[in-house]
């Protein structure tokens, strides 16, 4: 008598979205681009420094149950490995996320969203300089042509509007969270090896640490936190998307496909924001936000194709 055929393992949908780095860093694009939609709208009502303390802390809180075991198990490698993981606190989450902030009380939106769309350039620039990974040919066409579709969603299908943009003090705060922000993205695939819930909530408490004293000093010029349902609204949604399931995914995605293939969905970023302003504020779709997304979406898969980072 044949024995029965074993019957399929049951479907994981947790075990599955891990193992889709196109979805996960597509959400994380999300999330992100509602975040500065976000930040850029209670501007002058939320302290910056405040907002990104208390972020990384309630991040930490809501991952430590789930973490703790995690936490014990691989403590003699992060300890081990303390510098670097400092360093990856400070700028994937202090430094990065606090800046880019305090920018948003004093750049436009446009000059926001043409800053975030050079992301993919300085992941590429960081993990040439420190590691020799240089852009594939398809890389290299794929950021181009999604940046393409960027400046035409953000310029409205107008190239000659570059020439009248200026840019403040918050551009370059907002330009240097970037940079910061692309450090991380190309060290974060030689971390030191521990599982995803040990490497962000050790790093989201070391990065809420380090800005306990910036907020303790904001607090002191008079920018205090008001409790009411707009300052509520907005931490509960920054600890939430941003934080816990964005830099999750993120790092997940990195992890996967590494950070010259993700690089390109940072262009997302800046598509959803206008598209959060066509759902959310009111402004009409016109022919440039279809060629834009287009373009983006392109890039998007032209870059992001298997294949093999080259060495200088």
């Amino acid at each position: 008598m044949t024995k029965p055929a074993p019957a399929p393992p049951a479907f994981h949908p947790v075990r599955w979205l891990t193992n889709q780095p196109y979805l996960l860093l597509t959400l994380t694009s999300l999330f992100w681009a509602g975040n500065i939609v976000l930040a850029r709208h209670v501007a002058g009502h939320v302290p910056p420094l405040t907002l990104s303390c208390v972020r990384w802390i309630g991040t930490f809180l809501i991952l430590l149950p789930f973490a703790w075991p995690h936490l014990k198990q691989d403590w003699p490698v992060l300890r081990a490995h303390l510098p670097m993981m400092l360093f990856l606190s400070l700028v994937g989450f202090a430094y990065n996320n606090a800046i880019s902030y305090w920018a948003l009380q004093y750049t436009e939106a446009l000059n926001a969203l043409l800053i975030q769309s050079a992301g993919p350039l300085f992941v590429a620039l960081w993990s040439l300089a420190l590691f020799g990974v240089r852009l594939t040919g398809a890389q290299l066409a794929g950021i181009t042509i999604s940046l393409a579709g960027v400046l035409t969603i953000i310029l409205r299908g107008d190239f000659s509007a570059l020439a009248n943009i200026s840019f403040n003090r918050g551009d370059l705060m907002f330009a240097s969270s970037l940079v910061s922000f692309g450090l991380y993205s190309a060290l974060i695939p030689r971390r030191p090896v521990t599982h995803a819930l040990s490497l962000i909530s050790f790093t989201t408490c070391c990065g809420a640490l380090m800005l306990v004293p910036f907020s303790i000093w904001e607090f002191s010029t008079g920018a205090t936190l008001k409790f009411d349902f707009v300052s509520m609204a907005t931490l509960g949604y920054a600890v939430i998307f941003p934080s816990t399931l964005a830099y999750l995914f993120f790092n997940r995605g990195l992890a996967l496909i590494g950070p010259n293939r993700a690089a390109p969905f940072f262009h997302l970023v800046p598509v959803f924001g206008s598209a959060m302003a066509i759902v959310l504020l009111g402004e009409q779709l016109r022919i440039f936000h279809l060629m834009g997304y287009a373009l983006v979406l392109a890039g998007v898969v032209i870059a992001s194709r298997r294949g093999s980072a080259k060495k200088a």
